[in-house]
C-alpha cells in the first residue's frame, strides 16, 4: 500500500498531469490520421523529451503509445483504412458494420474492447510487480545477453516469409551501432578517418530517418483522396453493455495481449491473430467473422490494446525493448541516467508502479475523450496527405538538428529516410534495424562483462536462468527451421500435385481425342472402301 501511495505522489504533479493529458489526446489524434502512426509521432517528440523530467517525458510517450490504437480504430471502421498498422484487423469486422449502417455500434464496441484490454493489462502487471521485483535480480550479464539474443531471434523469425531479409537488416542495425569509438579501449571502429563518424551514428537520428522522414516521403508521393465519412447519430455507450455479453472472448484476448506483449519481438500482430483465431473457432456463428462480427471486433481491439503495458515488462525488468516504440523510450531512460533493468525494481519500484498507474489513468482519459469528441474527431481523417507530409518533414529535420546542432546529423537522417522509403516501397521490414541497434549495443556490453568470469563455453550457461534462456533459443531456432522445411515440403507437394493433375488430365484428353479420331477415321474409311470382291483362282 505504501508503494502505491508513493507512486501516486509521483504522479500528483501538474506537469505530469499535463503530460498525461497531452499524450492521451495527442495519441488519439495521431492514430486517427491514416499514414502517420505512433512511431512517427514518438520519433518527432523524442528530442523534446530529453529536456523533461524522466517521468514527464515517459508519460507523454506512453500516452501516445497507448492511445494511438484507440484513434486508429476510427478510420479503420469508417473508411476501411487503418489509422495505425495494428488496426488492420479491425477493418475485417468494423467496416462491414459501417457498410450495413452501424458505425456508431462498431466504434462504441471498439472503444469498450480497447478500454477493457488496456485496463486488464495494467492491473495484471500491477499485481505481478512484486513477482517481477524478485525475478529481476536473477538476471546477470550473461542472462541479459542471452535475453537480448533471444529478442533479436524472435524479431527475425516473427517476419515469416521475410526471415532472411529481416536477419540481414538486424545485422545492419548491429553494424551501425558499432560505428565510432569502441566503449572499452576507445579505439576507432569503421570511421575511415572521418571525424564526423567518431561520435557514432545516434539512434534518434536513425529513428527519425527510418520512421518519420520515410513516412513523409511516402505521404508526399501519394495522391490526396477524397474521403467521405459516415455521419454518426446517437450515443456511444452501448458498446460497454455489448462487451459484457462476451466476457470469454474479451478475457482470453486480453490474456493473449499480455502474454505476447511480454515476449520481445512478438507484439500486437501475433496477439491479434491468435485472439481472432480463437474467437472464430469457439464462436457459435463463425461464418459472421469478416462480415461484421462483434466477437471478431472485440478480439482484435482487446488484444492490441493489452500489449503496450505488457511490452514495458522486458524494457523495465531487463532493459530489453521488444519493439521499435519501446526501443525509442529506452533512450529517454539513458539520457536521464535511469538505467532500466534488475536494479530499477530494487531501487525505484515506486517509479515503475507510477508508470503503470499512469497507463491506467491514460485508458480512462482516452475513453472519456472519445465518448465525448468522436463526432468532431472524425473530420481529422480528411487532412490531405501532402500537407501531412510537409508537416512531418519539417518537424523531423527540426528534431534532428536540435539534438546536437549538427548538419551532418540531418544528412544522415535524410539518407536513412530515403533508405526507409525504399524499404517501404519494397514491403520490407524496418523494425529489425532499430532493434538491432539497441539490442546489439546491449549484447556487446553484457557479453564483455559476462566473459570476465567465463573460462569454458559451458560456464556461460552454468546458471539456471542462463540455461533456460539457452534452451529457449535452441527450441526457437529448431522450431523455425522445422517450420521452414515443412512449408517448403508442402509447397513442393502442391506443385507436384498440380503438375500431376495437369499431366493426367492432358494425357487422358489426348488419348480420348486420339481414340475418337482413330475410330472416326476407321468409320470414314469403311464407308468409302469398295465392297470386297470374291477371289478367283488363276491356275
Amino acid at each position: 500500500m505504501d508503494l502505491i501511495l508513493s507512486a501516486i505522489e509521483i504522479l500528483m504533479r501538474w506537469d505530469v498531469a499535463l503530460a498525461l493529458l497531452a499524450g492521451s489526446v495527442g495519441g488519439v489524434l495521431i492514430g486517427a490520421i491514416p499514414g502517420v502512426g505512433p512511431a512517427v509521432a514518438i520519433a518527432i517528440l523524442l528530442p523534446a523529451t530529453f529536456s523533461m523530467d524522466p517521468i514527464v517525458g515517459l508519460t507523454v510517450l506512453l500516452g501516445i503509445y497507448g492511445s494511438s490504437m484507440y484513434g486508429g480504430a476510427i478510420p479503420a471502421i469508417l473508411i476501411n483504412t487503418p489509422g495505425t498498422a495494428v488496426n488492420a484487423l479491425t477493418t475485417y469486422d468494423g467496416y462491414p458494420m459501417t457498410a450495413r449502417g452501424e458505425p456508431r455500434r462498431a466504434l462504441s464496441l471498439a472503444y469498450s474492447a480497447s478500454f477493457f484490454g488496456g485496463v486488464f493489462s495494467v492491473l495484471c502487471l500491477i499485481l505481478f510487480a512484486p513477482v517481477l521485483a524478485r525475478v529481476a535480480p536473477m538476471f546477470g550479464s550473461r542472462e541479459i545477453f542471452l535475453a537480448a539474443l533471444l529478442g533479436i531471434i524472435l524479431v527475425i523469425v516473427a517476419h515469416r516469409g521475410q526471415t532472411l531479409i529481416a536477419g540481414a537488416l538486424a545485422g545492419l542495425g548491429i553494424f551501425i551501432q558499432s560505428i565510432g569509438l569502441e566503449p572499452v579501449k576507445y579505439s576507432q571502429r569503421y570511421t575511415f578517418d572521418q571525424t564526423w563518424l567518431s561520435g557514432g551514428i545516434d539512434l534518434i537520428v536513425v529513428v527519425l530517418g527510418l520512421f518519420a522522414l520515410s513516412q513523409a516521403f511516402v505521404l508526399l508521393t501519394s495522391e490526396d483522396e477524397k474521403i467521405r465519412t459516415t455521419r454518426l447519430r446517437g450515443g456511444l455507450f452501448q458498446g460497454l453493455r455489448e462487451l459484457a455479453r462476451h466476457p470469454r472472448v474479451a478475457g482470453v484476448s486480453a490474456s493473449f495481449g499480455v502474454l505476447m506483449g511480454m515476449i520481445p519481438g512478438v507484439g500486437e500482430f501475433t496477439a491479434q491473430f491468435m485472439s481472432y483465431t480463437y474467437a472464430q473457432r469457439t464462436s457459435k456463428r463463425p461464418e459472421d467473422f469478416g462480415h461484421g462480427s462483434s466477437e471478431g471486433l472485440i478480439a482484435a481491439e482487446t488484444a492490441n490494446n493489452a500489449v503496450p503495458a505488457a511490452a514495458m515488462v522486458p524494457l523495465l525488468a531487463l532493459g530489453i525493448p521488444g519493439e521499435a516504440l519501446t526501443a525509442m523510450m529506452l533512450s529517454v531512460f539513458y539520457v536521464h541516467n535511469v538505467v532500466p533493468g534488475p536494479g530499477l525494481f530494487q531501487t525505484r519500484m515506486d517509479f515503475v508502479v507510477a508508470l503503470y498507474i499512469a497507463l491506467l489513468v491514460l485508458n480512462v482519459l482516452v475513453l472519456i475523450f472519445l465518448l465525448m469528441a468522436t463526432r468532431p474527431l472524425v473530420q481529422v481523417v480528411k487532412i490531405p496527405n501532402r500537407f501531412l507530409g510537409i508537416c512531418v518533414l519539417t518537424l523531423s529535420f527540426v528534431g534532428v538538428y536540435s539534438l546536437r546542432n549538427s548538419a551532418s546529423d540531418c544528412m544522415i537522417a535524410a539518407g536513412f529516410g530515403l533508405f526507409g522509403f525504399v524499404l517501404k516501397r519494397l514491403n520490407m521490414p524496418i523494425v529489425p534495424i532499430i532493434l538491432g541497434m539497441v539490442l546489439g549495443n546491449i549484447m556487446e556490453v553484457k557479453l564483455r562483462a559476462g566473459m570476465a568470469r567465463v573460462k569454458t563455453p559451458l560456464d556461460f550457461i552454468d546458471r539456471p536462468v542462463a540455461f533456460i534462456l539457452f534452451c529457449i533459443i535452441i527450441i526457437v531456432c529448431v522450431a523455425h527451421l522445422r517450420r521452414v522445411w515443412l512449408d517448403r515440403r508442402e509447397l513442393k507437394e502442391a506443385e507436384w500435385r498440380s503438375k500431376t493433375r495437369s499431366t493426367r488430365f492432358g494425357g487422358h484428353l489426348f488419348r480420348r481425342r486420339s481414340y475418337l479420331s482413330t475410330e472416326r477415321g476407321k468409320t470414314v474409311r469403311a464407308r468409302h472402301l469398295p465392297s470386297p470382291r470374291p477371289s478367283t483362282d488363276r491356275d
